[in-house]
Parts: C-alpha cells; sequence; structure tokens
C-alpha cells in the first residue's frame, strides 16, 4: 500500500492585483537578501508584497515597499525597518536585459508572487506595461463572454 503525500503549497504572498492593472510579459525568477528575522517572518507568512516595485540602479536591482512585518518576539535591540528596499539576486545577463527593457522600451518590474525553493526565498516577477481603463474594461467583458460560453456549453451537454 503506497502512502499518498500533499504537495506542499511553497509560496508565502501573491500579488493579485498584477494581472488587473498590467499586460504581463516576460518572466523572471530571482533571490532576495534577507536578514534572519525577515525569513522568521516570511515562514509565519506576515508579508505584503501588492504595493511593491522594482528599481535598477547601478547595475543592481531592488524591490522596494514590501512590507515584512517583525514577529512580536523579535528581539528588542534591532531595529526591524519593515519596508526597506531589498536587494535581488540576478546574474549579468538578466540585469542587462533588465535594464534594456526598462529605460528604452518603458517596461515596469512588478512583483507577482514570493515563494520557497527549498529552503530559499524566490520572488517571481514580470517585466509589465501599464493597463488604460478601457483596457480593463475588455479584459472585464472577455473574462464574462467566457464564462458565459462555458455555460453554455455546459448546458447544451
Amino acid at each position: 500500500m503506497t502512502k499518498k503525500v500533499k504537495p506542499k503549497d511553497n509560496t508565502i504572498a501573491l500579488n493579485r492585483q498584477a494581472r488587473h492593472e498590467y499586460h504581463l510579459e516576460d518572466k523572471f525568477e530571482a533571490g532576495l537578501v534577507l536578514e534572519g528575522w525577515e525569513v522568521k517572518s516570511l515562514r509565519q507568512g506576515r508579508v505584503n508584497i501588492t504595493d511593491g516595485f522594482i528599481q535598477v540602479r547601478n547595475g543592481e536591482v531592488h524591490i522596494h515597499n514590501v512590507n515584512i512585518s517583525p514577529l512580536l518576539q523579535a528581539s528588542t535591540h534591532n531595529t526591524h525597518e519593515p519596508t526597506r528596499p531589498r536587494k535581488l539576486l540576478l546574474n549579468k545577463r538578466e540585469i542587462d536585459t533588465l535594464v534594456g527593457a526598462v529605460e528604452r522600451k518603458g517596461y515596469s518590474l512588478i512583483p507577482v508572487s514570493l515563494y520557497w525553493v527549498k529552503n530559499y526565498v524566490k520572488l517571481a516577477f514580470h517585466l509589465a506595461k501599464g493597463k488604460k481603463a478601457h483596457d480593463k474594461r475588455n479584459d472585464a467583458k472577455d473574462r464574462d463572454w467566457s464564462r458565459e460560453q462555458a455555460r453554455l456549453l455546459k448546458k447544451a451537454i
């Protein structure tokens, strides 16, 4: 008799607004430089990436405005800054690609999800262009129409 193993959900945080607000294109994955208290807070799920954004400066990539709340039992002699900029770990070729897209083509870098890979924290982010109001309305109409089609097909069968 074999034992069924449930797959672990490695997701720490999602940015659900990203798909609504932006046209997401190329996907990238990067590691983060974190402090010990931040990793402990991530294990507790005390993070919000919805307001986060990524900037490329001086050949380095940093994520800003991601709120990692310190635990209540964190030490008092350390100062914890929940929204400090955190460095992303990418290789030179990926950074050059991002610089070209952001500076020349006008793309934004939008964090989409934060998750565990073994014992490492990874961030998935996309090159993105902002949507206009009419784009959002068209997407909503398309979603509604696809739902209606699914209902009609279900009734026909």
